[in-house]
């Protein structure tokens, strides 16, 4: 694990774990080797926090450009803190820049890497959840390895999206039995179907209402 991804778990993680007590369920369904996807609901800036805190293994995320290109000494500290994480850099112009933050999780999971995905894009505007985009699948399928769902519940009472300091309130996160990609992909109907499939079963582990549509960005209309 990258030094700093180590010290966050050591310090971050032991707060979260010891603070909040989170319940979690269906850790035996995470591969002890090789590379998988856990792919999960995002109800708050938490989530990755909690996923850390509880998972045995490194898990790499993707962290937006403008952490990688900040000026200044606040620009620096992010630099230093995202590339220590070993996070991903999304490039949000779309095209593509934004696909090379799919190349480059292909080697980590070829090497034997835990990728996490938010697959609904963007945090839930009301706790529900919405409809999965398909890059997670074509990067499943790239990389050959399975996704595991992952459902989180309670994030976004401990951290709201105007809060300043975290909040008591329970938390749970629960992985489901992976669900294999390799051979199953024969055209974009097939991407769509196990997108589809992972939604559903994230769902099963959240309880969540499901909508069916992409979820709107944050400052749009609901």
């Amino acid at each position: 694990m990258p030094l700093l991804y180590d010290l966050t778990k050591l310090t971050v993680g032991t707060a979260l774990r010891l603070g909040w007590r989170p319940r979690v369920e269906g850790l035996e369904h995470l591969p002890r080797r090789g590379g998988a996807i856990l792919a999960g609901n995002h109800l708050s800036v938490a989530d990755e926090l909690f996923l850390v805190s509880v998972t045995p293994r490194h898990v790499t995320f993707w962290a937006k450009s403008e952490y990688f290109s900040g000026r200044g000494p606040g620009g620096w500290l992010n630099r230093r803190i995202v590339a220590g994480m070993g996070a991903i850099r999304v490039e949000r112009a779309g095209g593509r820049a934004a696909l090379s933050a799919l190349d480059a999780a292909v080697p980590v999971l070829r090497a034997g890497g835990l990728v996490a995905v938010y697959p609904e894009g963007t945090r839930s505007p009301d706790g529900r959840l919405y409809r999965g985009r398909v890059g997670m699948t074509r990067l499943a399928r790239d990389a050959e390895v399975p996704i595991i769902p992952v459902g989180v519940l309670g994030t976004a009472e401990v951290l709201p999206v105007d809060a300043r300091l975290p909040r008591r309130h329970p938390v749970s996160l629960r992985f489901g039995p992976p669900i294999p990609v390799a051979g199953r992909i024969n055209g974009p109907r097939d991407i769509r179907t196990v997108t589809d499939e992972v939604m559903a079963a994230i769902q099963r582990l959240t309880g969540q209402e499901y909508v069916p549509r992409y979820a709107p960005p944050r400052s749009a209309p609901s």
